[in-house]
């Protein structure tokens, strides 16, 4: 995709972000939307299928936490900044952007922009936005992600101390937002692309509560707007007359499945009844790989899958059992074995290479499995588990073929290792996302997918008074470490910050996930960002 983008510099003051000098950045040509290569023959019907694998738990921004949720979110929703192609943040919402010291940060919102319903979107909109995700009643899953972005007084209001009109963020006209954050962060903007950074219409919201995401009541600001949603069945997106871009979108109708049975996803494909699947079983890959050769998109993103544990009941909140179980998992069989599409083991709680950095794996991971397995039975022994006493505990996963399969393995090399007596427990998506984060789970299934490109996504989530904190984990030295680390860049105290949690282990990292896509070869614009994310708004259906 083409895109370009204008500087613009305002009185004598030329400013570009250097270091600590002051930076602006615009363009009001900049866009985000299909660019359908000359001589294209488009099909008549612009519309497309999607398996968004599994039912959203809402399409509130600030009630969202997973990819089933962001997936759609970023076709409906456009926040003020964007990440390019080339992994720079260019303008969306916003555009054009400001700071001196950057501490204080000045956005200019596009001239005109509106939602869906053709009201116009305000900065007000914005601060109202800001100032919901931290207000504890919204309990919104990121209601920490503007502490971690180190907006002044986000944690105080998050925890009731302070009202939401503390924040500091204010709309200094119809068209202007000012933030303030208590001290430079290098991937602040970086944070704002993320969908629960998305605009909420304050109107709307105030008007219909939490009824808002209803069809008929529903309103956005991105390419599409919701046009129906039955339950467990999909959901709809047609194109948003009212988006800034809109010119450039091409696809008229989007809709999204819930479809997380891989063979009844494979399926629908190969009947022409999705454009766009989730690869299907893992155990079809080879056939089809050659069979439909360039359908297949696989790609390495910034994402890892986990299993947690509840440090807070016992026996996990013994150091020595969950040391135990990260040791004798033997990863290369799951990913290479169960899985086998590229993914990769799993040794650190950050994915290899976030914000350009590759990170030291612990020593255990060139052990031979053998050594691994020695050392576990002597931890678990040490905790008062053995032939006689063996380990038991629930192993709770979400429904999916694959987390299915990935969890009798697991328990299977951990029965076979250790002795360890596992139950596995199924859960739908919402059900084992709520018990999760009610802490009724003794070792859970869990996934994160990096919100932006740095190690700090993956490490906050592990931080004592993070929302997203699962496990309970607290060390106060890692609190300090990845403070640090996130004010400094310093690969080094990163590495530390990773040492004391592997040391630690909340969680057991089990593999480096990758995105796998059949997509028809009549899709045009596909790309698959490090994130792992698939735009609607960059497509096109080619004649065929």
């Amino acid at each position: 995709m083409q895109k370009m983008m204008s500087i613009l510099i305002k009185n004598r003051a030329v400013r570009i972000l250097i270091c600590s000098i002051s930076l602006i950045l615009g363009s009001t040509t900049y866009s985000f939307a299909a660019v359908v290569p000359p001589g294209t023959s488009l099909a008549e019907k612009q519309e497309i299928t999607r398996n968004n694998f599994s039912e959203p738990r809402s399409l509130d921004p600030q009630q969202s936490e997973g990819s089933s949720e962001f997936d759609i979110l970023r076709d409906f929703f456009e926040p003020l900044v964007e990440v390019d192609r080339n992994d720079k943040i260019v303008p969306a919402l916003a555009e054009s952007w400001e700071t001196q010291d950057n501490k204080t940060w000045v956005f200019h919102l596009r001239k005109g922009v509106k939602w869906s319903d053709g009201s116009p979107l305000t900065s007000h909109d914005v601060v109202f936005s800001w100032r919901r995700l931290v207000t504890p009643d919204t309990l919104s899953p990121y209601g920490s992600y503007l502490v971690q972005a180190k907006v002044i007084n986000a944690q105080d209001v998050l925890s009731g101390k302070k009202k939401p009109t503390e924040l500091a963020i204010k709309a200094l006209d119809d068209s202007t937002i000012e933030v303030t954050l208590e001290r430079p962060k290098a991937g602040f903007l970086r944070m704002l692309a993320h969908p629960v950074m998305s605009a909420l219409s304050e109107n709307v919201i105030k008007k219909y509560g939490n009824k808002w995401t209803k069809p008929g009541l529903f309103v956005s600001n991105g390419p599409f707007t919701l046009s129906e949603w039955i339950v467990n069945e999909k959901i709809v997106g047609v194109r948003n007359p009212h988006y800034w871009d809109n010119e450039n979108t091409v696809i008229n109708k989007v809709t999204y499945l819930p479809i997380s049975d891989y063979k009844a996803d494979l399926n629908r494909y190969l009947a022409g009844e999705i454009d766009i699947s989730n690869g299907g079983p893992t155990d079809f890959h080879p056939t089809l790989k050659k069979q439909l050769g360039d359908q297949f998109h696989i790609r390495p993103i910034l994402s890892v899958y986990y299993y947690l544990f509840n440090t807070q009941k016992p026996p996990f909140n013994d150091i020595r059992v969950r040391q135990a179980l990260a040791l004798a998992l033997d990863r290369d069989v799951i990913a290479g074995k169960v899985l086998g599409q590229g993914q990769t083991p799993a040794y650190e709680v950050v994915a290899p290479g976030s914000g350009g950095i590759y990170l030291k794996q612990p020593d255990y991971a060139s052990w031979p499995q053998e050594q691994r397995i020695t050392k576990a039975k002597e931890l678990l022994n040490e905790a008062g588990f053995n032939n006689n006493n063996p380990l038991k505990f629930k192993l709770l996963y979400n429904t999916s073929d694959s987390h299915k399969r990935i969890a009798i393995a697991a328990s299977s090399i951990w029965k076979k290792n250790l002795g360890v007596e596992v139950v596995l427990e199924n859960q739908e998506t919402k059900s084992q996302t709520d018990s999760l984060y009610q802490g009724n789970f003794d070792v859970g299934r869990y996934g994160w997918s990096a919100d932006y490109d740095s190690p700090v996504t993956f490490l906050e989530i592990f931080t004592t008074n993070n929302t997203n904190n699962i496990t309970k984990y607290n060390n106060p030295e890692f609190d300090r470490l990845v403070l640090k680390a996130d004010e400094t860049g310093d690969k080094a105290i990163y590495q530390q910050a990773i040492d004391l949690i592997t040391h630690d282990s909340p969680a057991v990292p089990v593999y480096n996930y990758v995105r796998v896509k059949l997509i028809k070869p009549y899709v045009g614009g596909v790309y698959i960002d490090p994130l792992g994310d698939l735009l609607t708004k960059d497509l096109y259906i080619i004649k065929h």
